[in-house]
């Protein structure tokens, strides 16, 4: 029989942070629902429990360091949580809701964005300290997430019946998914602190995007979870061109000199 020495009996005992993990759990109890109801049609219900399970997953972490609860097993924990509520909860919803008509192709799209999904959160995890913390390298899952969900919302919204089998959706899903294991910088937020002292006009700039997010909640979503997912990709075409034109005035500048 194996002997456990007195250090390993000290770790077993040391046990787990309750209060972040239930937030962590109560994102996948969203994401199991999310399931559940997509595979009994009710896809308004899917999507709500999606965007739900966000906003939890931005509070686990947030808690966990204010507290002083982070811990290597809630982060572990945390990734194979937004696998399940961010990866295949939303892909089954896209799916049962838009991609079902497209029969193989469609369930293929679908598995196209669990699967970039869980490559993106296990790169994620071995660039933890090694990129700057300000930064996403490739969209966030949850921002894919978010985007399928807004656009599920958006359509019942604007009197859409039913499913919406539209090719554009399946282009839609394979960006997305393209989005997550590309190498395209997201900004993270984690640099703002709402702890401190802000300027009196941003505090008046946050009431009036609130004011706006509840007069017009689905739209308002999609925009800003779409705005979100093609921020990264207009950033790097704006680098692009800029760099483009800096190169072109400094060959200039250079032909210029030898004429001289």
């Amino acid at each position: 029989m194996k002997k456990v020495t007195p250090l390993r009996r000290d770790r077993m005992k040391v046990g787990i942070y309750v209060l972040p993990n239930l937030f962590t759990t109560a994102n996948l109890f969203c994401g199991f629902y999310s399931i559940i109801a997509a595979m009994k049609g009710l896809y308004e219900i899917a999507a709500v429990s999606i965007l739900i399970a966000v906003v939890l997953d931005g509070l686990d972490g947030r808690i966990a360091r204010m507290t002083h609860t982070t811990s290597k097993f809630g982060g572990e924990y945390d990734s194979l949580c937004d696998l399940v509520t961010f990866g295949v909860a939303p892909a089954l919803l896209v799916y049962s809701w838009s991609l079902i008509s497209y029969g193989k192709w469609g369930w293929l799209a679908a598995f196209l964005f669990v699967a970039c999904g869980a490559l993106r959160l296990a790169r994620f995890n071995v660039q933890v300290g090694i990129i700057d913390s300000r930064v996403f390298n490739g969209l966030p899952i949850p921002g894919g997430a978010a985007a399928v969900a807004t656009g599920v919302l958006l359509y019942y919204y604007l009197g859409g019946d039913g499913r919406f089998s539209d090719l554009s959706i399946m282009f839609l899903v394979i960006a997305l998914s393209l989005f997550m294991v590309s190498s395209i910088k997201y900004y993270s937020f984690k640099d703002l602190n709402f702890f401190s002292r802000k300027p009196f006009m941003s505090f008046v700039l946050i009431i009036v995007i609130l004011v706006i997010v509840v007069a017009e909640p689905q739209i308002m979503l999609f925009t800003f979870a779409f705005g979100y997912g093609f921020s990264g990709p207009a950033g790097a075409l704006f680098k692009l061109g800029r760099k483009f034109l800096t190169d072109i005035r400094t060959k200039k500048s250079q032909y210029q000199d030898h004429l001289l």
